[in-house]
């Protein structure tokens, strides 16, 4: 038959008492009351079925049981502080394993890495990529940065980051660019779009909002990812449709251009953080690209 253990604070409450020969001294070590501890070594008392403490004077002294589970106790709780001191060290100095979508890494994130390992360098954050679909929760990942849609799942923490707005952009090098940069969202039906199969409903979510008939919308030259449909549109190739943050670096530079704006979208770019694993560096990136994203 196996022995059940007594209940852990019974035994946290002895081996404090037991070390500092003082239940006050205990009670002021653990944070708790005088009383607190004096029922917890009685509670330690009736499951074991003996007696660890005589009165003493004033004080108390250990019976020859006490001494055994004394001797014992200690060891098993200094080994375990040693042992919680080696893993809260080990995370410590882990890399911060990131993943995200590539083409967010390529054009938002990798141009911000200097800065973030320069403001953030106990971070120490390593990256993963990915085009494929993301898995917030798969082994060795610490976090992942994406788009996505609430509600957010309870094994999750989700620092939410921004609003994802989406619109329209072009490059100046494209043909008709002169012929459309000036013109309405709505000549954008005749003309053959530039999409990609990991987006499908991106250019009818935008139609639907500027009031226009998706149904009318006309697709030209698609792309299995985001980042070679914007080197694509970057090339003047065409009209492609993307996310405000993914193309907010090519916008300044002139790169492309965004005439008809950007409409949101019910996604977030947020922080995903499995609720197990969730560490202060998980929060300090969470603050740190919050800030970036509303310079």
């Amino acid at each position: 038959m196996t022995q059940v253990l007594p209940p852990l604070n019974a035994l946290r409450a002895f081996e404090a008492a037991a070390r500092l020969q003082s239940v006050s001294q205990a009670a002021e070590q653990l944070h708790v009351t005088h009383g607190a501890v004096s029922r917890q070594l009685r509670a330690l008392e009736e499951h074991l079925g003996v007696a660890l403490f005589v009165k003493d004077g004033r004080g108390l002294k250990l019976t020859d049981a006490g001494v055994r589970l004394r001797d014992v106790s200690s060891e098993a709780f200094e080994r375990l502080r040693v042992v919680c001191s080696e893993l809260q060290q080990g995370q410590a100095e882990a890399p911060f394993v990131l993943a995200c979508p590539g083409s967010l890494l390529a054009r938002w994130f990798i141009p911000r890495l200097d800065r973030l390992n320069r403001e953030l360098p106990e971070l120490r954050l390593q990256l993963s990529a990915s085009e494929g679909e993301l898995d917030p929760r798969r082994a060795g990942v610490d976090a992942t940065l994406w788009f996505a849609e609430p509600p957010w799942p309870a094994d999750m923490q989700v620092f939410e980051l921004a609003v994802e707005h989406i619109g329209p952009v072009l490059s100046p090098r494209y043909g008709r660019f002169a012929a459309l940069h000036q013109a309405p969202a709505a000549a954008l039906l005749g003309e053959p779009l530039l999409h990609t199969s990991s987006r499908p409903q991106a250019w009818p979510s935008w139609a639907a909002s500027n009031g226009l008939d998706a149904g009318a919308l006309k697709l030209g030259q698609g792309f299995e990812h985001l980042y070679y449909l914007l080197e694509a549109a970057a090339a003047g190739l065409g009209v492609a449709i993307a996310p405000q943050q993914l193309v907010a670096d090519d916008l300044a530079a002139g790169r492309l251009v965004a005439p008809w704006g950007f409409v949101a979208t019910p996604a977030r770019l947020a922080l995903w953080v499995p609720a197990r694993r969730l560490d202060k560096r998980a929060q300090c990136l969470a603050e740190w690209l919050r800030g970036e994203l509303a310079g």
